[in-house]
Order: structure tokens, then C-alpha cells, then sequence
């Protein structure tokens, strides 16, 4: 179950926000094999400014439209990675507009014990999921 962070700058609607984690969620059913049901994603709005983003030298400028995506998770291999990377930048162009030079995304990888979804335990660790 991946743990998904989006940045954004603020002044997107409801709507918006919702179409992007949509998207975002129906990647990571496709690509990472996530369950439908394991959905944990948090939207971050922020002041225009406050996304610092350049292009680490590739030649493309950024806007504020910019979208920061941090997916944390565990067991995917670089195959699975690639075709995320893949699939967000063309399915947020084709259902969001957002440009994919407009698009970042970093994997975070963790192990089992770095998870609690409760009550104070660890439930991959105690078998319970």
C-alpha cells in the first residue's frame, strides 16, 4: 500500500485535486499492483513560491502548475518504477492537462516494520495484514 504525497501550488479546485489523486490512485492499482482499497494519499497546497522546482539541467522550464508526487512503498521493482513514471506523466496529461515537464515524482522505499495504520500496532509485523 503506497503512502502518496501531492504538492501542489494552491488554486486548483475540489474537483481539480480530485481528478489528480484519481489519477494518481488508478496508476498505482495498474503499475504497482496496489489494491483498490489501499488508498492513503495526502494533498499539500502551497503559497505560489513555496514549490522551489528547476530542471536539474535538462532544458525545460517548470510552472506553477507544477505537481511534487512522493510515493512510499516497498517491493517495487525498477520495471514497476519506470512505467509509474510513465504512466503518471501521460495519464495527468491526458485527464488533468498538466504538462509532464510539470511533473515530479520520487519512490520511497520502506520496509514492513515502518508501518502502523493503528491502534498503536504494527500490523504487517503481527500478521494482520
Amino acid at each position: 500500500m503506497p503512502l502518496v504525497r501531492i504538492d501542489v501550488v494552491e488554486g486548483r479546485s475540489d474537483a481539480d485535486l480530485r481528478r489528480l489523486a484519481d489519477t494518481v490512485q488508478d496508476v498505482l492499482v495498474e503499475h504497482f499492483a496496489a489494491p483498490e482499497r489501499d488508498r492513503y494519499q495526502v494533498i499539500h497546497e502551497h503559497r505560489p513560491g513555496r514549490i522551489i522546482a528547476l530542471d536539474t539541467g535538462l532544458g525545460f522550464d517548470r510552472t506553477d502548475e507544477v505537481v511534487v508526487i512522493q510515493i512510499t512503498q516497498q517491493g517495487r521493482d525498477e520495471a514497476q518504477k519506470k512505467a509509474v513514471y510513465a504512466a503518471l506523466a501521460e495519464q495527468l496529461e491526458a485527464r488533468c492537462g498538466l504538462a509532464p515537464t510539470d511533473l515530479i515524482v520520487s519512490v520511497v522505499e520502506n520496509t514492513p516494520a515502518d508501518w502502523s495504520f493503528g491502534l498503536g500496532r504494527a500490523q504487517f509485523l503481527e500478521g494482520d495484514l
